[in-house]
């Protein structure tokens, strides 16, 4: 092979010096010629795109209308009572429903969790518990023959149904370090719990052992819901006023966080089909979240109610949101309707202290309310 080298250098051409142009555009004299300027530029730039933003996010919240055909179906008439459950002789702080859409758990601070058949309104069991300040209680919604509660002794206790008299908890789960505000029954096994050390806690109720915990919430933890098709998913409600979406399967971090309360958020739930949530605060509103476009589509306030909301409901058709109040009363928000113009569709009267807590069996025929007057009522 030979080696090719050109018999010469090619040939450039000297190098010409330009003199500036003096018609440039006047734009490059604007330019920043030092680092501090360019920061400077940028930063200002970042605040107006924040500005815009926030005009935007206020104008679609403001200038939010619901397409809603006026030929909807109607409601019907408003829930009566049907059953009064006496027995309690305390404040009655929770209650939940079993999934055979009759029996009844209740938690009252005289120190007794009360099983309920809310047909006949007689006593299936009497739980003396170790502590009377019980705060939360949850019935297993497969198989019926669990129970759980806690409150300030900082435990969650399990009871098994399925013996003639119930005495002693058959398990107490052991690792929060604030008080129990809410428990729910994953499944047969599996417990969520959250408590006001900030903390929710999946646990695995046949070993007595933390599986997950969740700690993204800066403030106690006052309510959990489960999605009602994927038992991976749930919410959370906090006193950091906020409302986190969860996915079991990445615990590290929430999938979104709620902001918009202006207060604790005491309760959530999830919307039948499981593409929102509802959430009740002190700051008097309900707010309704859709999942798919994350934010805030509904809330619902009266200018004559002032006061906090204990918890919230949905009806099994979603289309009417029940709420408990610090007034003694229970409200029926239409769901569909702009809650800020239009005013409650029901009003639910007949108990005589704070209404602490309620519930919609999972039939969707009756809704049950309890309070701090010792009384649970069965609506229909």
């Amino acid at each position: 092979r030979h080696q090719c080298v050109p018999d010469a250098m090619p040939h450039r051409p000297p190098t010409q010096r330009f003199a500036p142009d003096t018609n440039a555009s006047p734009k490059m004299s604007h330019v920043p010629k030092t680092l501090a300027e360019r920061i400077e530029s940028v930063r200002d730039q970042v605040e107006s795109l924040k500005c815009a933003l926030l005009q935007e996010r206020t104008r679609i919240n403001d200038n939010w209308v619901f397409a809603v055909d006026h030929d909807f179906v109607n409601i019907g008439v408003q829930p009566r009572v049907r059953r009064t459950l006496k027995g309690h002789f305390g404040k009655v702080y929770s209650l939940h429903w079993s999934g055979n859409g009759r029996d009844i758990v209740s938690a009252s601070q005289d120190g007794k969790l009360i099983v309920w058949n809310s047909h006949n309104m007689m006593k299936d069991h009497s739980i003396p518990l170790r502590s009377s300040w019980v705060m939360t209680c949850a019935y297993e919604r497969t198989r019926h023959e669990l129970v759980a509660c806690g409150g300030l002794d900082n435990l969650c206790s399990i009871y098994k149904l399925n013996q003639p008299q119930v005495i002693r908890a058959s398990s107490e789960l052991a690792g929060h370090d604030g008080y129990l505000s809410c428990c729910r029954f994953v499944d047969e096994s599996r417990i969520l719990t959250t408590s006001g050390d900030s903390m929710c806690i999946l646990w695995d109720v046949e070993r007595n052992e933390s599986v997950m915990q969740f700690t993204d919430h800066t403030g106690d933890v006052m309510s959990v819901a489960l999605h009602p098709q994927n038992p991976k998913l749930f919410v959370t409600g906090s006193c950091d006023s906020t409302a986190k979406f969860w996915d079991i399967r990445t615990p590290v971090q929430p999938v979104m966080t709620f902001g918009g309360h202006d207060s604790d958020v005491n309760s959530v739930a999830f919307f039948p089909d499981g593409e929102a949530f509802g959430t009740g605060s002190d700051d008097s509103t309900c707010q309704l979240f859709d999942l798919r476009c994350l934010m805030c589509i509904n809330k619902y306030k009266s200018e004559k109610v002032l006061c906090g909301i204990t918890s919230v409901e949905f009806s099994r058709s979603g289309r009417i949101l029940f709420a408990g109040y610090d007034d003694f009363n229970a409200y029926g928000w239409d769901v569909i309707q702009d809650g800020l113009s239009v005013q409650q569709l029901w009003t639910l009267s007949g108990h005589d202290n704070r209404v602490s807590c309620l519930g919609i069996s999972p039939t969707g025929e009756a809704l049950c309310t309890g309070s701090w007057d010792t009384l649970l009522k069965v609506w229909s």
